[in-house]
């Protein structure tokens, strides 16, 4: 149930408070890896993470101050967070490790889970009620590096909402953050999982040497718009992909295609439909830069399990504008697997020799769009002494960047995906994902006798 647009509800906040490691912590210079301290990650994302009530917690302190508390003990721990950033020679970002503190603001609103209902789910529509955007916080330098809210609820649950610079850590980096906090909750002394700092881990190598090609990189120096005439008005809506959507999609797909994973099938489908509705110069160069964590085995890097900078590269998928809106999905699709498939760890050092090399670039601005999954950075796991979150994840895409999330809709698993696009843009996207995600139309192109309706449900939030 959608938050109806005539509730009105009411949030009383404390007044914004630096949280300081529990214990003395080294007071040194921590660098960031060359991964980290790209141009590309330095802004801020805001996660939303919701609990329902517990009531075998009802006998300890409120959230409020339990979380507080214990977010205090965990930056013992992880001491560079309550540091601040400074730059150095070639733009290189370091840590000083003062002890300075993360923000921390607790509330109280009068609402109930319930009856926020899909008002939660990203473009979060109140996301501003959930976390105060403390003035002069929001800065990449000199600022803090975390802030927190935590709102308790009528109901008796809570929303803990927060944002953390991006060039301290990825998803599972924040997630093994999130962990310690929870663990602290939870009456233990220490973390299961040490956090490992380590970035040189991920620096270049000497002498620095670009071995690969990064697309996601590329400067391009042109005319052409990817926003169009109503770039100023820009709209953020969800789109639903269910099991009836994924089977839709497939039937645009050859045979050979037809075991693609999900993720890969979703990102190709939004590509073109996107591309489509920007109505771009059919010259015009496109991309789509999908985000490949480097951790795990399928990687040669070897990084500590505690590690919690980040590891991942933006290999991107290339191709004219003409050509993708007027092949079939099959193309796009054979065309991120590709670009995934460049993704090891010579390609991840090729990304860190880049940044030295040329001075810590953007990622490429016009006709890319990112994509990043999710569902399994180990963030709906994360269990604050409430149990385990009733939604979390990103609170809203960002202009080039979209997110995939879990979400549960009825008694199906489906992936919830923020889009943000100019307002016309958006009425053809809108018009072209139909086409891919309906029933009725796919089994007309197969000139076949067609089946029930299912359209791609689009939830607005703006």
């Amino acid at each position: 149930m959608a938050l109806p647009r005539s509730i009105v509800f009411q949030v009383n906040r404390t007044q914004p408070q630096l949280i300081t490691p529990a214990r003395p912590t080294p007071h040194e210079t921590k660098m960031l890896s060359d991964i980290d301290d790209q141009q590309g990650l330095r802004f801020q994302i805001p996660v939303i993470i919701a609990y329902k009530n517990n009531p075998s917690m009802s006998n300890q302190k409120c959230p409020v101050q339990v979380i507080r508390e214990a977010i205090s003990r965990a930056l013992v721990y992880y001491y560079p967070l309550a540091g601040r950033l400074r730059e150095g020679p070639n733009r290189k970002l370091m840590v000083d490790c003062n002890g300075e503190g993360v923000l921390f603001v607790g509330a109280n609103a009068d609402v109930t889970l319930e009856e926020i209902g899909d008002a939660i789910l990203p473009p979060c529509p109140v996301l501003e009620d959930f976390l105060c955007n403390v003035r002069g916080s929001d800065g990449i330098l000199g600022c803090p590096l975390l802030l927190v809210q935590v709102t308790i609820l009528r109901c008796g649950g809570f929303i803990l909402a927060l944002r953390v610079n991006h060039t301290m850590c990825d998803a599972p980096g924040l997630v093994l953050f999130l962990n310690t906090v929870g663990e602290m909750v939870q009456g233990e002394s220490a973390p299961s999982i040490p956090p490992v700092w380590e970035r040189e881990i991920l620096n270049a190598r000497d002498p620095p040497r670009i071995t690969c090609t990064h697309h996601e990189y590329k400067e391009i120096i042109d005319d052409y718009s990817d926003e169009g005439s109503d770039a100023a008005v820009m709209v953020q809506k969800s789109v639903y992909f269910g099991p009836n959507e994924i089977r839709a999609m497939k039937k645009h797909l050859p045979p050979h295609l037809s075991n693609c994973s999900t993720f890969d099938l979703i990102t190709s489908c939004l590509w073109k439909c996107r591309t489509v509705a920007l109505e771009l110069n059919p010259e015009q160069v496109v991309r789509v830069s999908c985000i490949v964590n480097a951790r795990g085995k399928l990687n040669s890097l070897r990084l500590p399990l505690g590690y919690y900078g980040n590891a991942f590269a933006y290999p991107a998928a290339v191709s004219g504008v003409k050509q993708l809106c007027e092949s079939s999905l099959g193309y796009a699709l054979e065309l991120v697997m590709k670009a995934k498939s460049e993704m090891n760890e010579e390609y991840m050092r090729s990304v860190a020799d880049l940044m030295v090399i040329r001075g810590r670039p953007s990622f490429t601005l016009t006709g890319n769009f990112i994509v990043s999954d999710n569902r399994r950075t180990g963030v709906g796991d994360v269990n604050l002494g409430w149990g385990k979150p009733a939604f979390c994840g990103p609170a809203k895409a960002l202009n080039l960047i979209s997110f995939y999330v879990q979400q549960k809709k009825e008694k199906e698993d489906g992936i919830l995906v923020p889009v943000c696009l100019p307002s016309l843009s958006m009425v053809r996207f809108q018009q072209e994902l139909e086409k891919m995600t309906s029933s009725e139309i796919v089994e007309n192109i197969n000139n076949t006798k067609s089946a029930n309706i299912n359209v791609v449900r689009i939830i607005p939030r703006l």
